[in-house]
């Protein structure tokens, strides 16, 4: 596995975690990174990961927003918690982080969901973003 799709994956861990737990992702993180340098066993949250988890921390309130103002007939509180998670981290990749490729982002969320979530939920997602990736040079005129 390539080493930004475990950044990734671990990253989408770290929001699900938080979400699940009505925790702050923030602190989520923290309990993550200090459990990788006190058991071995543990892997290290890596950087790209770093990034991801705290880029989308910043955004947290805009990226929710454009999740629920985009969702045809779901509001986030009735979106599955995987899903909702696998939305804010590719929403996060795709508008935010240039030198991924859009292509790219949408189809990682879409790995996730495969791997994490319904069987309808792939379809979601890559919609959503979608959406989303038509709309990205006026959203990021709108977050400068």
């Amino acid at each position: 596995m390539a080493a930004r799709n475990k950044a990734r994956k671990r990253a989408f861990q770290i929001l699900f975690e938080a979400d699940q737990r009505g925790a702050d992702v923030q602190s989520v993180l923290a309990d993550w990174m200090r459990h990788a340098r006190t058991d071995p066993r543990q892997p290290p949250v890596n950087e790209y990961t770093l990034q991801l988890v705290e880029g989308y921390a910043e955004r947290v309130e805009r990226i929710d927003e454009l999740l629920a103002s985009y969702s045809v007939g779901w509001t986030l509180d009735r979106m599955p918690t995987v899903d909702r998670n696998v939305l804010r981290l590719g929403a996060y990749e795709l508008i935010w982080v240039d030198e991924t490729p859009d292509a790219v982002a949408i189809d990682e969320a879409v790995q996730l969901a495969k791997e994490f979530s319904t069987d309808d939920s792939p379809a979601f997602v890559n919609g959503l973003l979608a959406r989303l990736k038509e709309l990205k040079p006026g959203l990021r005129r709108e977050a400068q």
